[in-house]
């Protein structure tokens, strides 16, 4: 069971990213994605998530209005589209993936891509 995140890149403020969470090992219909970033010094923060069994999406106020997450079920992958971006926003972005609904605990997770927003 694997997550490969990708797409991470040097962006200027007010540009955009499509980061991608590619699955092998099991399929993601029926697992909920999660999109989580860490910023140097700071915790980790959910941004956004996609339920497995609703399709029930999430995001945090810091990227609402934003950030879309999607999913694409015939390439077991889920996108993260990063519109708007701000110096904020730089940090390292891992998905991780748990059965069902969105929630607190993730049972796998993708190593991180770096997104570095300059101003």
């Amino acid at each position: 069971v694997q997550l490969q995140a990708s797409g991470g890149g040097l962006v200027q403020a007010g540009g955009s990213l499509r980061l991608s969470c590619a699955a092998s090992g099991f399929t993601l219909d029926n697992y909920a994605i999660g999109w989580f970033r860490q910023a140097p010094g700071k915790g980790r923060e959910g941004v956004s998530c996609i339920s497995g069994s609703d399709g029930s999406l999430y995001y945090a106020d810091s990227v609402k209005g934003r950030f879309t997450i999607s999913r694409d079920n015939a390439k077991n992958t889920v996108y993260l589209q990063m519109n708007s971006l701000k110096p904020e926003d730089t940090a390292v972005y891992h998905c991780a993936a748990r059965m069902g609904i969105c929630g607190m605990v993730y049972n796998y997770w993708g190593q991180g891509t770096q997104v570095t927003v300059s101003s």
